[in-house]
């Protein structure tokens, strides 16, 4: 399967629209391409993209998004122990697990309440009883 180009469509106000038609002039690409650059940097970064003016970025320097060293990117990234990362895994599967199990109780619940009121009009004459080997309990 190839990877299909969709097409977004939506709606935005007329002033909008002329501040991101300016946008593309000045980087003399189309409105298209500038919809596609800030889609692909918000998968690239799963979401977490901050929209900065130019002059505010240029204040903040070297220092990123915390003002207070150069190392920091946006977006921010955590270190993360395999240990916890297997954890995470062991209970993700059991709760799957669990929830294989759930559904296969309720099946069985279910099949017990068909089962029973399937019964409930099944007439036992006490002296039929006698006959079978079967033992009853009365209620």
């Amino acid at each position: 399967m190839g990877n299909k180009n969709k097409t977004i469509s939506f709606r935005v106000n007329e002033d909008a629209f002329a501040a991101l038609q300016d946008i593309a002039e000045e980087r003399d690409i189309s409105l298209s391409a500038v919809f596609r650059d800030y889609v692909d940097l918000l998968v690239e970064h799963d979401g977490q993209v901050e929209v900065v003016p130019e002059d505010e970025l240029e204040a903040r320097g070297a220092a990123g998004p915390g003002g207070d060293d150069g190392d920091r990117t946006f977006p921010p990234s955590v270190e993360v122990p395999k240990s916890f990362i297997r954890e995470h895994e062991r209970l993700e599967l059991e709760a799957d697990h669990l929830r294989e199990q759930l559904d296969e109780y309720k099946g069985y619940v279910n099949d017990l309440q068909d089962r029973l009121e399937d019964e409930e009009d099944e007439v036992l004459l006490l002296d039929e009883l006698d006959e079978e080997d079967e033992s009853y309990q009365l209620r």
